[in-house]
C-alpha cells in the first residue's frame, strides 16, 4: 500500500529546560519587580493602567499579605508570579488571589512558568488555600498552560468601578 499523505515537517525541538532559582521578593527587589511588571503591561498593551512605582513596590513587598516570587537564571531575572492572600466570604477563609504570572520571552517554553506555579502551590499547600486568577479570553497559550496544571477555567466578566465613576454616581444621587 502506498502512503499518499502529505509529509509533515519535523517539529522543532523544544528549548532545553533551564536551571531556575525561585525566591520570594523583598523590599530590596522593588526595582526588579516594577521592571518586570512594566514588561508584562507593555506585552498586554496595558502600560497606561500601571500606577505602582518602585517606591510603591518597596511598601507592597513589605506587606505580609503580598507575595511576589522571582525566577532567576543565574543572576538574571526571567519572570515572576504575584498575588495577595485575602479573605473570601464565599469560602469562609483566606484564599490566594494570583495577580500576575510573567515569563520573559527568552525564557518561555523552558519550564519557568511551571516552576513559578509549583512554587505558588508549595506556598499555599500547607493551609490548603484555594488559588484563583484571571486569564484573558484571547490568551489561548495561557489557557492551555493552566489546564495542563489542572486548573479549571470558566468564563466570568470582571467589572471595575473607577473612583471618578462612583463619585459621579454618588453626586447624581445627591441631586434633586
Amino acid at each position: 500500500m502506498t502512503d499518499t499523505s502529505t509529509p509533515t515537517a519535523p517539529r522543532p525541538a523544544a528549548p532545553p529546560v533551564v536551571e531556575v532559582t525561585i525566591r520570594r521578593a523583598g523590599p530590596a527587589d522593588a526595582a526588579t519587580v516594577a521592571m518586570l511588571l512594566h514588561e508584562l503591561a507593555r506585552h498586554e498593551d496595558s502600560l497606561d493602567a500601571v500606577r505602582a512605582d518602585t517606591a510603591d513596590w518597596r511598601r507592597l513587598l513589605a506587606h505580609p499579605a503580598v507575595t511576589v516570587l522571582l525566577a532567576f537564571v543565574g543572576d538574571h531575572p526571567v519572570g515572576y508570579v504575584s498575588g495577595v492572600r485575602q479573605l473570601n466570604l464565599w469560602v469562609g477563609r483566606d484564599l490566594f488571589a494570583l495577580d500576575d504570572l510573567y515569563v520573559r520571552p527568552e525564557a518561555r517554553d523552558r519550564g519557568v512558568g511551571g516552576r513559578l506555579m509549583a512554587s505558588v502551590a508549595e506556598l499555599v499547600a500547607p493551609e490548603g488555600l484555594l488559588v484563583t486568577w484571571g486569564v484573558r479570553e484571547d490568551n489561548e497559550a495561557g489557557q492551555r498552560f493552566y489546564r495542563r496544571l489542572g486548573a479549571t477555567l470558566r468564563t466570568k466578566m470582571v467589572a471595575a468601578w473607577q473612583p471618578a465613576a462612583y463619585a459621579d454616581h454618588l453626586e447624581s444621587l445627591r441631586r434633586p
